[in-house]
């Protein structure tokens, strides 16, 4: 079965983000043999003075592919991970819920958290009326919040980068488009006017890709190099753009 898990607020302003914890639980998963992990995006959401935050107010959403017969310890490994590794006071909130049990109420609260001030009060209400596993675990409480959010951003499919997926933090150098294609978790490469990347074409994927969630894939986004004497065809589109994802 297919599952999404949602961490958000498990650092403070000394320790790794919440993006390096998100990581290290998904490989865990896969370790412990509970699922395989599939990729992990983040999803930034509203900044505002109202709203507490370590740096960017981000959070993150684990998309996992979970055996059938390990089902019943993904809630139990994932909130014993959280509560342990998670930084001195912060305020780490969980979300678990089967990708095709997502509700159209929850990516819409995603949405919402994107540009409103929200309440976890609103977070664990609507969690509850759908029958979501949302739970405070550490602090106040207030990582509910990002943790549904980002679930339902993931969900719907239109939001985020991926700060993991199968393959790309080991590229370096320069790739054929098919390569990325086959033996990545790359499922689409174009420009960002839309224009598709021939298989032969040559990519240079240095510093380690960063793809998008567009439609419901992880796109690769490129552009061509400005210099005609490099050998690659086209590029990796700057990272000042990507994080506008």
């Amino acid at each position: 079965m297919r599952y999404l898990i949602g961490v958000d607020d498990t650092d403070n302003l000394e320790s790794r983000g919440t993006g390096f914890r998100a990581r290290t639980l998904g490989r865990l998963l896969t370790e412990a043999g509970i699922g395989e992990l599939k990729g992990v995006s983040r999803h930034q959401l509203f900044v505002h003075d109202d709203i507490a935050y370590t740096s960017h107010n981000s959070a993150l959403c684990l998309d996992v592919q979970v055996a059938e017969d390990r089902a019943d310890e993904l809630h139990g490994f994932c909130r014993s991970f959280l509560i342990r590794e998670s930084a001195p006071g912060s305020d780490a909130g969980l979300c678990i819920t089967p990708w095709e049990e997502v509700p159209d109420a929850i990516m819409e609260f995603g949405r919402a958290a994107k540009s409103t001030v929200l309440a976890r009060r609103q977070a664990e209400a609507l969690a509850a009326g759908e029958g979501v596993l949302l739970e405070g675990l550490t602090g106040d409480h207030g990582g509910v919040i990002g943790a549904l959010a980002c679930v339902g951003l993931r969900r719907a499919g239109h939001d985020g980068r991926f700060v993991w997926l199968k393959g790309v933090r080991e590229l370096s150098g320069a790739a054929r488009a098919s390569e990325l294609l086959e033996t990545t978790g790359i499922e689409v490469i174009r420009s960002l006017q839309g224009q598709g990347v021939d298989g032969d074409s040559l990519v240079r994927v240095d510093p380690w890709p960063r793809p998008v969630l567009l439609e419901g894939r992880a796109v690769l986004l490129v552009e061509r190099p400005e210099d005609p004497d490099v050998e690659h065809d086209w590029q990796l589109l700057p990272r000042e753009v990507i994080r506008g994802y």
